[in-house]
């Protein structure tokens, strides 16, 4: 298969990935090429792709396509057992989410962890520590604190009368600690929670303040602080080594997010780790936009920040996107992913970034999780098998990677409702001039402009908005001089000029997010096109960005940038000098 945007001649390819057939079979392989042609800038996009070949002798567990999200996936991580898997998602949430087991999944799960803590279960089969301890923690929390629909059902008191006698017998402490952390609540009498401390300094730490949240309660900033800088970074390689057990650990992370977090909770997650590698490099730039895309991706539609960041920069509203290579749950398209699979570097540190958003001909930049904050990227493998978000899914979206001299401003996406006030509640709590929070397509950024459906879910609907931002004029009775207008909008596309239109799907692949995103750059008319200058030039006039008072004059200003070729050279420039920068 080989798909062209442009069939111009050829110049300067960035070398494709290179097949070795012994170890793994990559397909497709991507190759950006720029062309000169009549003296303007296009591009060719070619998707390489091979057929796979009976005499290779691989079979399909052996491939990995990096045009697909879910091959990002690191192979080192030990795959979570899947009925209880499929279990947690049921009851590791919130107290109106919780949706108690029937008698017959609950003899299934709980037959499953005995069988497995006997050893009759091998390899991925297996139900891991931290597996155990969030689903533990959810029972418990569930029948201390939840109201009496989301507590245990009937049949999950069957099958917890019928095999915790057995499990008593087998768990290790931690586990039975996290089940009946006071021996009151499984009706066999033990002592082993009660007494449990935990092993060394930083789990005694640990079994301290999940005492407090297994009981639904809220620890203050100091102690939640605290127990990260502990027990972060993981060893997940090596568990002798490690500060703490993975069953706890998981505990506290879904056990916080049940409990729903408290605004000190949030901030100590939120700012933890802001000194980890040493003092915020500060940019040299007038304006200064941090994205805050949701970490585990797209798996349905069309992704667009990566693309706006490139034509925001072109009138000098600097963009810094953060992120992972693949993150649980969703596991799906990240702007690592892209920028990975179109050949940029993606292993450049805050220092690097910072010197991309002072480049005249580039003004945006990419810094992963793993190069900027490696103690809290070491919990993605754990995070898989809790299953549900923790706290740091709020919170890692709202990070300051560089600073600006100049005028701040926060975007980050959301979906459940009340989260919205949360995150606009650490963006202030940073100290940005502006802040924005958006209801995008599955939780993320890009707002639509398809029409509403009448059978959308209830609450907050898509492309709803809400933040803050500095006023042009400063009200004499601001407070040290601070002061921020407020403000919540639906955003209804058709009333700024665009037609309806579904949203483009890209189902997991990589290419095709990057084949829409290129074309649109080039730009080809049409449903990508529109999402980007919808969300460049909605973005600005609701940041009160300098020049974007007026929305239709915001939105000219970001199809100039793309119709003229601008946005598109910088995104090119930017894959090539990201492999420079540093060096």
């Amino acid at each position: 298969m080989k798909s062209l945007i442009n069939s111009d001649s050829i110049l300067s390819p960035i070398p494709a990935l290179k097949i070795k057939p012994q170890i793994v079979f990559q397909k497709p392989s991507f190759r950006l090429l720029t062309t000169t042609k009549n003296g303007g800038l296009s591009i060719k996009a070619v998707l390489y792709s091979a057929t796979l070949d009976d005499e290779l002798g691989l079979s399909e567990s052996h491939i990995r396509n990096p045009a697909i999200s879910t091959t990002y996936r690191n192979p080192k991580f030990r795959r979570p057992n899947q009925t209880v898997l499929e279990a947690q998602t049921k009851v590791c949430t919130g107290p109106t989410q919780t949706k108690p087991l029937n008698e017959e999944q609950a003899f299934k799960v709980l037959d499953t962890i005995l069988r497995s803590v006997k050893g009759e279960l091998k390899d991925e089969e297996k139900v891991s520590d931290a597996q155990l301890g969030a689903f533990f923690a959810a029972m418990t929390i569930r029948v201390n604190t939840f109201p009496e629909p989301t507590q245990w059902s009937e049949g999950e008191r069957k099958a917890i009368n019928h095999y915790w006698p057995q499990l008593v017998r087998v768990l290790p402490p931690d586990i039975i600690f996290l089940a009946d952390p006071e021996g009151s609540i499984m009706g066999v009498g033990s002592s082993i929670g009660p007494q449990f401390v935990g092993n060394g300094t930083s789990e005694m730490r640990l079994a301290g303040a999940l005492r407090e949240v297994l009981a639904g309660g809220h620890l203050g900033y100091e102690e939640v602080q605290g127990v990260l800088k502990d027990v972060l970074p993981l060893r997940l390689e090596d568990t002798l080594s490690a500060n703490v057990s993975e069953s706890l650990l998981s505990a506290f992370l879904i056990g916080q997010r049940m409990n729903r977090e408290t605004d000190r909770e949030l901030k100590a997650y939120c700012l933890a780790f802001d000194d980890e590698l040493g003092p915020t490099p500060v940019a040299d730039v007038k304006s200064l936009t941090h994205y805050g895309e949701p970490y585990d991706g797209n798996t349905r539609y069309f992704r667009s920040t990566l693309f706006v960041a490139a034509v925001r920069s072109c009138y000098g509203e600097s963009c810094l996107l953060h992120g992972v290579d693949w993150m649980p749950p969703k596991g799906g398209i990240t702007e690592e992913q892209m920028l990975k699979f179109m050949g940029a570097n993606t292993h450049l540190s805050p220092l690097h970034a910072k010197k991309l958003l002072e480049d005249d001909n580039i003004g945006f930049a990419y810094v992963s999780q793993r190069e900027a904050h490696p103690s809290i990227y070491s919990l993605i493998g754990l995070r898989e098998h809790i299953k549900k978000r923790p706290p740091l899914a709020t919170t890692e979206k709202v990070q300051q990677l560089v600073r600006a001299y100049g005028k701040e401003a926060i975007v980050a996406g959301f979906y459940h409702g009340g989260y919205e006030e949360s995150l606009l509640m650490l963006m202030r709590r940073r100290g940005v001039h502006a802040g924005l929070v958006v209801k995008g397509e599955e939780g993320a950024l890009s707002m639509t402009t398809r029409l509403r459906s009448p059978n959308a879910s209830k609450g907050l609907p898509v492309n709803y908005c809400s933040g803050f931002r500095s006023p042009k004029v400063t009200p004499a009775y601001a407070i040290d001089g601070v002061s921020r207008e407020t403000f919540n909008i639906e955003v209804n596309a058709k009333d700024y000029g665009f037609e309806p239109t579904d949203t483009p799907r890209t189902d997991r692949s990589v290419a095709r997010n990057i084949e829409l995103g290129l074309a649109a750059l080039r730009g080809e008319k049409g449903p990508a096109y529109d999402r980007i200058v919808l969300n460049a030039g909605m973005v600005d006039h609701l940041l009160g960005c300098d020049g974007a008072e007026d929305i239709s004059t915001a939105m000219g200003r970001a199809r100039e940038a793309i119709d003229s070729g601008r946005a598109l050279d910088r995104l090119l420039n930017y894959i090539k000098i990201s492999n420079k920068v540093a060096y």
